[in-house]
């Protein structure tokens, strides 16, 4: 009888971990985790860049299309929403050019400037920061670049 008791108590000992493997183990996914998380952020940070450059290609080529119909741009003060809706009860209008109006990849509005800085219009994303200006992920993109 002695001699399956002490046989169950080893199986028992054998089927947990040890604190030690315990801690080797998260310590081996913490370094996996200091290791992947910059370079998904990076891989983030790139893509939000992109989708705000397709973003304002897709704005630049509806604008050529309300212009052919219209037979101008829209003013600042109708804005990108002109490509949406009539706001300007114009009988020329013949969208929506585009199904919505979307936001930047930073949930911010898009910047409709007519004239442009060096165009007749620019359309910008404020980047990350939502400020003018900026570095990396926080610097302008632009129609003009």
């Amino acid at each position: 009888m002695k001699k399956q008791q002490t046989s169950r108590s080893k199986k028992q000992r054998r089927s947990y971990f040890s604190l030690m493997e315990i801690i080797v183990a998260l310590a081996i996914i913490a370094l996996l985790a200091s290791i992947a998380t910059p370079l998904y952020f990076r891989h983030l940070r790139k893509a939000k860049i992109s989708t705000a450059k397709s973003q304002i290609r897709m704005f630049e080529q509806a604008l050529v299309d309300y212009r052919l119909d219209v037979g101008k741009l829209p003013d600042e003060s109708n804005g990108l929403k002109a490509l949406v809706e009539n706001v300007s009860g114009d009988e020329k209008w013949d969208g929506p050019y585009l199904k919505r109006l979307p936001l930047d990849p930073w949930s911010n509005d898009y910047i409709y400037t007519i004239p442009g800085e060096n165009s007749e219009y620019e359309i910008k994303s404020y980047g990350s920061d939502g400020q003018p200006g900026g570095e990396k992920d926080a610097a302008d993109i632009s129609s003009n670049q």
